[in-house]
C-alpha cells in the first residue's frame, strides 16, 4: 500500500512539474522551422538528381518526409522573400529591391500573435538600404516584423567596410536583436556557424513552448569562398571573403558551400531530435530562386546553367522538402504545385489560426499534404516579376507541364527547360491547348504585366493591393 501511494504521489508531482514547465503534447500547435537557402536550386541537391553535390542531410530529410517536385519562387531574392513572408503576390506589395514595407503583416507576426516564440537568423536585406528609404537605419525592423529574437546580416549596414559593413561569411558584421556586432567582435568566426548556433540556442531555451524558426540562410550566395571544412590554416578575416579568379576554383568553393549548407541543416535537425521535439516540429526547406548564372551543374545527364534572375525553370523552380516526424508520410514524392504565397496559410493552419480580413488571400495551405491527406492542391502558379534590379520583368502562369507568358509564348517546360521552342496556337495537342486556355483566362484576370526594366532610380512603382482573389473560380 505504501509503495502504491509513493508511486502515485511521485507521478502526480512529475505531472505537476511537466505542467509547470509548459510541456506540450504531440500535435499541440507544432513548432515550425522554415529554412530558405540563398541562390541554389533543384539541380544541386542529391535527392533531386544532382551529380556533383553531396547533400546527405537534406536527402535524409526527404527520405523521412516529403519531396515536392513543383515548388516555385520568383527569380530573384527580395521579391521571393517578400512573397514568402507576407503570403502575397508581388503585384500587391513589392516596390523596391532590398525592401519589405514595414506596414505589411508577416508570418512572424502571425505566429507571434498566436503565442509562438519567434526567431530569425541569416540574411535580412529588407530595410531599404539600396534606396535609403525612410527607416532604413532602424535596427529594430526585424523585431517589428514579428521576431522576438534576431541575428542577421545586412540590416542597417551594407557591404561597405568603411561604413561598418562587410561580407557575410568570414568575420562578418552582424546585428543581434538590434545591436551591431562588428567585424572585430566576430573576428575569425564564420557567419553561417554563428547563425546556426544562435538558432539552436533559441530552440534549447524555448523547447517547452511553441516556437517558429525562420532561417533565410546566407549560404550559398556569392562570393564563392572557402568554408570551415576547406579553409585550412588560411586567414579568416574579411579578406577571406574574396572569391578566387579561377572559374574552376570558384565552382569548387560553390560545391563546398552547398555541402556546408547541407551540414548546417543537419545540425538543426539533430538539435530538434536531441530536444525530443521531432514529432512536434514541422521542418520546411526551400530556396529563394535559381542558382547563380556563373555556375553550371550536371543533373540527370544534362548540363544545367544557373538561372538566377531569369524566368525559366532554372530561375523559378526551387526545392521543397517537408518533414513532420510521425505525421508526414515517409519518402513521399508529390507533384502538387506549391508557390511561395502558400507558406503563410500553411503556417496559420498548423498553428490553428483562422485567417481574417487583414490576412492575405493569394495562398493555399498545403498542411493536409503534410499530414498525408490529398488536400486541395492548386492547378497553377503565377509569377508577376518586376525586380527593380536591372533584370527583365514579365509575367507567366504555369501548370506542371505547360507555361504561358503574358506575351503569348507557350512552352512544354519539362521537354524544353531553356524555353527555346514556343508552341504555336493549335499545336499543343489536346492537353496543351486546354492548359493554354486555362492559363490565358487566369492571366487575363491579373494586373498589367511589368514591361520596363526598373532599377533603384525608377520613379513609378505601381502596386495593386486590392486586386481580386485569383484563386476563386
Amino acid at each position: 500500500m505504501f509503495r502504491f501511494l509513493f508511486f502515485a504521489v511521485t507521478s502526480l508531482v512529475a505531472l505537476s512539474c511537466l505542467h509547470a514547465q509548459g510541456i506540450r503534447s504531440v500535435g499541440d500547435r507544432p513548432n515550425v522551422i522554415v529554412v530558405m537557402a540563398d541562390d541554389v536550386s533543384w539541380e544541386a541537391f542529391g535527392c533531386y538528381g544532382a551529380k556533383e553535390y553531396q547533400t546527405p542531410h537534406l536527402d535524409s530529410l526527404a527520405a523521412v518526409g516529403i519531396r515536392f517536385t513543383h515548388c516555385y519562387s520568383t527569380p530573384i531574392c527580395t521579391p521571393s522573400r517578400v512573397k514568402l513572408m507576407t503570403g502575397k503576390y508581388n503585384f500587391r506589395n513589392y516596390t523596391h529591391f532590398g525592401y519589405l514595407n514595414p506596414e505589411e503583416k508577416t508570418f512572424g507576426q502571425l505566429l507571434q500573435q498566436a503565442g509562438y516564440k519567434t526567431v530569425i537568423a541569416g540574411k535580412w536585406q529588407l530595410n531599404g538600404l539600396y534606396n535609403s528609404l525612410a527607416g532604413s537605419g532602424d535596427g529594430g525592423r526585424p523585431m517589428q516584423a514579428g521576431f522576438d529574437e534576431a541575428l542577421l546580416w545586412q540590416v542597417t549596414k551594407g557591404k561597405n567596410l568603411r561604413e561598418g559593413g562587410g561580407e557575410r561569411f568570414w568575420s562578418p558584421p552582424l546585428e543581434k536583436n538590434g545591436q551591431l556586432q562588428t567585424i572585430e567582435q566576430n573576428a575569425g568566426k564564420y557567419g553561417p556557424d554563428l547563425m546556426c548556433d544562435f538558432l539552436c540556442d533559441f530552440m534549447q531555451r524555448h523547447r517547452n513552448e511553441p516556437f517558429f524558426v525562420y532561417y533565410p540562410m546566407v549560404l550559398v550566395h556569392d562570393p564563392f569562398v572557402k568554408t570551415p571544412d576547406t579553409i585550412g590554416d588560411a586567414v579568416r578575416d574579411q579578406s577571406a571573403n574574396k572569391a578566387p579568379k579561377s572559374q574552376q576554383a570558384r565552382k569548387k568553393n560553390f560545391v563546398a558551400m552547398v555541402q556546408y549548407m547541407d551540414k548546417l541543416v543537419g545540425r538543426l535537425v539533430a538539435k530538434v531530435d536531441k530536444l525530443g521535439l521531432s514529432e512536434n516540429t514541422i521542418i520546411l526547406f526551400t530556396a529563394d530562386n535559381g542558382t547563380n548564372t556563373s555556375i553550371t551543374s550536371q543533373w540527370n545527364g544534362k548540363a544545367i546553367k544557373g538561372g538566377k534572375g531569369g524566368m525559366t525553370d532554372m530561375g523559378t523552380h526551387v526545392p521543397l522538402i517537408a518533414s513532420w516526424k510521425g505525421t508526414s508520410p515517409s519518402g513521399k514524392v508529390l507533384d502538387d504545385m506549391i508557390e511561395f504565397t502558400d507558406f503563410y496559410p500553411t503556417l496559420a493552419a498548423a498553428a490553428g489560426i483562422e485567417l481574417g480580413g487583414n490576412d492575405p488571400i493569394d495562398g493555399r495551405s498545403f498542411l493536409p499534404q503534410l499530414r498525408g491527406e490529398p488536400g486541395n492542391p492548386r492547378e497553377w502558379v503565377l509569377c508577376h516579376y518586376e525586380p527593380y534590379w536591372n533584370k527583365q520583368p514579365g509575367q507567366f502562369a504555369r501548370t506542371q507541364h505547360f507555361k504561358l507568358y503574358r506575351d503569348g509564348r507557350f512552352f512544354r517546360v519539362p521537354d524544353d527547360l531553356e524555353e527555346l521552342n514556343s508552341i504555336a496556337v493549335g499545336q499543343g495537342g489536346v492537353e496543351g491547348e486546354r492548359a493554354r486556355q486555362q492559363l490565358l483566362t487566369l492571366l487575363e484576370q491579373c494586373p498589367p504585366v511589368p514591361t520596363e526594366s526598373g532599377n533603384r532610380s525608377t520613379v513609378r512603382r505601381p502596386v495593386y493591393p486590392e486586386w481580386g482573389d485569383l484563386l476563386s473560380p
